[in-house]
């Protein structure tokens, strides 16, 4: 395991840096990398679109902190329809969701899950040495593929999705992002 081998990231580290990054976890592997912004834009629809990169270019994107496609994890997640909250971040009370996810030999599969948000009310989580006053969102969504649930960590205030736990397909499972940086 090449990551037993590494030191533990420090906020001291961190304060180091300049830029934003997220550590994201795959959290059936126990895998973690930091990534970068690559690619900010806005489109007509509702949040911020942000590609986040690993050095190995693999890539986690995400509309509104909403996680909508990965490159180069395996079996990823082509892309996902998915409805914001009004304010543009994280996703809507409740809805259609539609992941269309890569299954080899260029064949995609659409699975269509109908989704339900749950506030949680506020929750203070911490991510390395840092506490954030946060509101615990959990989205409960069944369909054709099963079911999950995503945790979204949001701080309205501050326009951010501090730490989300979101599925990004059958093949990748289930992904922890947390903002390290800001």
């Amino acid at each position: 395991n090449p990551q037993a081998d590494r030191p533990p990231v420090t906020r001291a580290v961190l304060d180091t840096l300049d830029g934003t990054f997220v550590e994201v976890t795959r959290l059936r592997e126990d895998q973690t990398a930091f990534l970068y912004p690559s690619y900010v834009t806005r489109d007509s629809g509702p949040g911020e679109i942000v590609v986040w990169r690993t050095d190995s270019n693999e890539t986690v994107t995400v509309r509104g902190g909403v996680l909508i496609a990965t490159r180069g994890l395996g079996g990823d997640l082509l892309s996902t329809e998915v409805l914001l909250a009004g304010n543009g971040l994280g996703p809507a009370s409740g809805g259609e969701r539609i992941y269309q996810i890569f299954g080899g030999n260029n064949t995609q599969t659409a699975l269509t899950l109908a989704c339900e948000v749950t506030d949680l009310g506020p929750e203070t989580i911490e991510i390395i040495e840092v506490r954030h006053a946060t509101r615990h969102l959990q989205e409960h969504c069944q369909g054709s593929g099963g079911a999950i649930t995503n945790d979204y960590w949001i701080d309205a205030g501050r326009g951010l999705i501090w730490q989300s736990r979101q599925w990004a397909g059958p093949h990748v499972g289930y992904l922890r992002l947390r903002q390290v940086t800001d």
